[in-house]
C-alpha cells in the first residue's frame, strides 16, 4: 500500500464498473445454500437480486462469511409475498428476515437517496433516526458506509458490480468512508466505532480523511443508544479481532468515548499491569472464538472495567469505609457509570460483580472456606481471573498458582495440604475482612483478681 494511493479521491459514484466472473474469485460453492434460493427466486421473479455487503468483501478477500445478505429491488412487502419463511423487522431500516433453519438471510430493498415525500426518512439532529426511501442500486451503493462494503454480487450474470471504487480499496487494504466523513458520522456516529472494528478485523489502514473528523466528533457517541453500543463492544470484542480493535479505539481516540473509566485508568501512570490484564483478556478471547469455544461478555467487562473499580475502593478504604462496603459501592458506581455509555444487561452486571466479589476470597485460605469456595457455581469465571491478574505478578501470581495446584488434589490431599502448610495470601482488593471484636471492659468490683485473668487470656 503506498500512501499516493490513499490519497487518491474515488471515482465518482453513478456508474458500475462491471467484473465479470472470469476475472473474481467468487464462487457459488462459497455461498450458502439459503443465500443461493433467496437470490434465484429473487431474480426467477423478476426482481434484481444481488449479494452485498460484508460477504461480498470477504470472499473476494479470501474469506468464508458466516452471514449473507442480499439486496434488492423487491420491497419488504414482495419479499415476504414470495417466502413463507419470512418475516419483516425493524423500524430504523425496514428489512425482510428469510429463515432457513439456524440460518436466516437478511433480504434489504435498495436505498434511495432523497425522499420525494413518498418514502419513510427522519433525521433529528443530523443524525438519521429512520431510513425507509427506497431507490436504485447505483443510488443504493452510496448510501452505504464504506467502500468495500458497497460491492455486489449480481446473480444474474455472476459478476461483481463496483461503483466507488471498492476493489480498487480491497486490493490496497484501505478502509474508505463513502461521501463526505462528517455529514457521514453525523448521520450516524456509531459509524466511528465501525470504522476501527473493520480495520482491525480485515488488517485495514484507515483512509486519513475517513479517520480525521474522529477528534472532533468522538464526543457524538456519547449520544448514541447504550443498548446498540452494547451490541457494537460485543462485535468490538467477541468476534475475533478484540484485541485488534482495542489497540484500534485507543490509537483513535475513540476508547474514551465507549468506556471512559477505563481510558482513563489506561492514559495514567502504573497502568502496566492492568494494561496487561486487559491485553491479555482479550487475547485469550479471541483465541476462544477461533477454537469455536464459549465467551461471555461479563469475563470481558470484569476486565476493562477492573482497575476502576479497584482503585475506587482502595480510595474509600484509605478515606476510612469499610472495605466490604466500599468495594460494593465503588462497582455499583462505576457500572452505573460505565452504563451510561454501554448498557451491559443485568445479567452480565451480577456475573462482573460476583467475579469481582471473589477475587478477596482467593486469600482466605482456611479448610472450610477453600472447600466452599471450589464449589461455588461462578468459580471458574473467578479462577481464570485470578490467573489473568497473575500479570501483576508477587502475591497474586502465587496465589494463581496455587489454586492452579490445588485443583489438581482429591479431597483429602487438598485438607491436608491446608492443614499443614501456609499458602501464599495476597493483599485482598478490597474485600471482607474480620475487625477485631472488642471486649466489654468489666468493672473494678466484677473484675476477678489480676492474678487470675492474665492480660494474654480470653482474647479472641
Amino acid at each position: 500500500m503506498t500512501s499516493e494511493r490513499i490519497e487518491q479521491a474515488p471515482p465518482i459514484p453513478g456508474s458500475f464498473r462491471v467484473i465479470p466472473r472470469a476475472q473474481h474469485a467468487i464462487s457459488r460453492k462459497s455461498i450458502s445454500a439459503g443465500a443461493l434460493r433467496v437470490l434465484y427466486r429473487l431474480h426467477e421473479a423478476g426482481h434484481r437480486a444481488c449479494l452485498v455487503g460484508g460477504a461480498v468483501r470477504d470472499l473476494l478477500l479470501g474469506g468464508h462469511p458466516k452471514d449473507f445478505d442480499v439486496a434488492t429491488d423487491a420491497t419488504p412487502e414482495q419479499v415476504r409475498a414470495l417466502f413463507r419463511n419470512c418475516r419483516l423487522i425493524g423500524r430504523r431500516f425496514r428489512l425482510a428476515h428469510v429463515v432457513f433453519g439456524r440460518e436466516i438471510i437478511e433480504v434489504a430493498t435498495f436505498r434511495g437517496s432523497s425522499d420525494d415525500g413518498s418514502g419513510d426518512r427522519h433525521l433529528v439532529d443530523g443524525r438519521l433516526v429512520r431510513d425507509n426511501v427506497y431507490g436504485t442500486i447505483e443510488e443504493d451503493a452510496v448510501r452505504r458506509d464504506f467502500t468495500v462494503n458497497a460491492l455486489y454480487y449480481d446473480i444474474s450474470d455472476f459478476s461483481v458490480l463496483d461503483s466507488v471504487g471498492g476493489m480498487d480499496d480491497l486490493e490496497h487494504r484501505v478502509l474508505r468512508l463513502i461521501g463526505d466523513p462528517e455529514q457521514r458520522y453525523r448521520e450516524d456516529p456509531v459509524r466511528m466505532l465501525r470504522a476501527a472494528r473493520l480495520a482491525a478485523k480485515l488488517g485495514f489502514e484507515i483512509e486519513p480523511a475517513t479517520a480525521a473528523p474522529f477528534a472532533a466528533l468522538g464526543p457524538l457517541l456519547s449520544e448514541a443508544p447504550p443498548a446498540r453500543l452494547f451490541d457494537e463492544s460485543l462485535k468490538l470484542f467477541m468476534s475475533g479481532h478484540g484485541l485488534a480493535s482495542f489497540k484500534a479505539l485507543e490509537r483513535y481516540g475513540l476508547l474514551q468515548h465507549v468506556f471512559p473509566a477505563t481510558a482513563k485508568v489506561l492514559a495514567g501512570e502504573q497502568a502496566g499491569a492492568f494494561r496487561k490484564l486487559v491485553e491479555r483478556t482479550l487475547a485469550n478471547t479471541d483465541a476462544r472464538v477461533r477454537e469455536d469455544k464459549p465467551v461471555t461478555p461479563a469475563f470481558l467487562f470484569a476486565a476493562l472495567l477492573w482497575e476502576p473499580v479497584r482503585r475506587a475502593a482502595d480510595a474509600a478504604v484509605a478515606a476510612g469505609a469499610e472495605p466490604a462496603a466500599a468495594w460494593a459501592q465503588a462497582a455499583d458506581r462505576v457500572l452505573q457509570e460505565q452504563a451510561q455509555r454501554v448498557a451491559i444487561p443485568r445479567r452480565f452486571t451480577i456475573a462482573v460483580e460476583e467475579i469481582w466479589a471473589m477475587q478477596p476470597r482467593f486469600t482466605l485460605l482456611t479448610k472450610k472456606r477453600a472447600f466452599r469456595l471450589l464449589e461455588h457455581p461462578r468459580f471458574r469465571a473467578a479462577y481464570d481471573f485470578l490467573v489473568l491478574r497473575a500479570c501483576e505478578g508477587g502475591e497474586v501470581a502465587e496465589l494463581a498458582q496455587w489454586w492452579t495446584d490445588a485443583q489438581e488434589l482429591n479431597h483429602d490431599q487438598l485438607a491436608e495440604r491446608l492443614a499443614s502448610a501456609p499458602a501464599p495470601v495476597a493483599e485482598a482488593p478490597a474485600g471482607k475482612r474480620k475487625r477485631p471484636r472488642r471486649r466489654r471492659r468489666k468493672s473494678k468490683a466484677a473484675a476477678p483478681p489480676a492474678s487470675a485473668t492474665p492480660a494474654s487470656d480470653g482474647g479472641d
